[in-house]
């Protein structure tokens, strides 16, 4: 494998997420599948209800059409899109309920983290059990593995939830998930590259291809959004691919974005019922904050992929 065959997947991931995405598009209309916005949001959103969603599909499509043609074959890899399917599946029912059936509520949340639950342990246990290196993970800026013994798995666990759920956060403005999630599979090609793992190199460039593909139409103003069909999948690609190359610990840190995503609605909602009512931020997920704040939506989601970047370019220093 090289760097030619490398940016050969990845433009014929980026034109397969185009052509799927702009198929859907109609498809998704005449199913009037679209998108409810929340009465509660900022303003500006209001004029984005009915927009297609369940966009999700065709990064899907596109993850595995050029993934596996490009040469993921390795059992852990196709463990980890057996995941990555899984999730996709919970996002689709989800969405399928909202966007098609109209229940407002979809799965209800102790259906979704249970689903995502015993996916998440089934992965971890996998883990453990089948790939060479156990319960080792690689650690940042130290550059060395660590056994991580009998912790591996609820940390493995751990892992897969909250980036498969931040992810899902992230998924608010106009190009920002697919933007942010194409930034940090773009650092993953260049470290599963450098680390000799070509099926998780090519997973990784499938997902920035897929990405950008959908980003074609997904960039402000969207025509289209991914749903929890598409947020999950990316959660479930990005991470349990981290895993099987046991560089998870460097999901944190390209994934800024994520965790402090996923962190302010923590943070809301332990605000909220710790002073009765009070809120910490003006809206939660925080680029909503932001947008309440008075910026515009294109430069909320120009800082974040802004962000992603610095955070990849200092990671890459780790490596040194």
């Amino acid at each position: 494998m090289n760097i030619y065959y490398i940016f050969g997947v990845g433009v014929f991931a980026f034109v397969t997420g185009m052509l799927l995405t702009a198929f859907l598009i109609p498809v998704l209309k005449k199913a009037k599948a679209g998108q409810n916005i929340r009465e509660e949001g900022p303003e500006s959103h209001h004029i984005k209800a009915g927009t297609p969603s369940m966009g999700g599909l065709a990064i899907i499509g596109t993850i595995l059409l050029a993934g596996i043609a490009g040469g993921a074959w390795a059992p852990e890899t196709f463990a980890a899109l057996l995941g990555f399917l899984m999730f996709a599946t919970i996002g689709f029912i989800d969405d399928y309920l909202k966007v098609v059936k109209k229940q407002n509520e979809g799965l209800l949340a102790w259906q979704k983290f249970s689903m995502q639950f015993v996916i998440s342990l089934g992965f971890a246990i996998y883990m453990v059990v089948f790939s060479e290196s156990g319960s080792e993970v690689f650690v940042p800026f130290w550059n060395q593995t660590v056994d991580f013994g009998g912790w591996y798995i609820p940390f493995v666990v751990f892992t897969i939830l909250a980036m498969v759920n931040a992810i899902n956060l992230t998924d608010g403005l106009d190009g920002l998930a697919s933007g942010v999630t194409a930034i940090v599979a773009m650092f993953f090609v260049f470290l599963a590259f450098r680390t000799g793992n070509e099926p998780e190199t090519m997973i990784y460039v499938s997902v920035v291809g897929g990405c950008l593909g959908f980003l074609v139409f997904n960039r402000y103003p969207a025509k289209i959004f991914m749903g929890d069909t598409g947020s999950l999948a990316l959660g479930g690609a990005v991470a349990l691919t981290a895993i099987v190359m046991k560089m998870e610990l460097f999901l944190p840190i390209v994934g800024f974005i994520y965790v402090i995503e996923a962190l302010s609605v923590v943070l809301q909602v332990g605000y909220f019922k710790a002073t009765k009512g009070k809120r910490l931020f003006k809206m939660a997920p925080i680029h909503h904050h932001f947008e309440k704040s008075g910026m515009r939506e294109t430069t909320v989601v120009l800082a974040f992929w802004l962000v992603t970047l610095i955070c990849s370019l200092g990671a890459l220093f780790t490596l040194q």
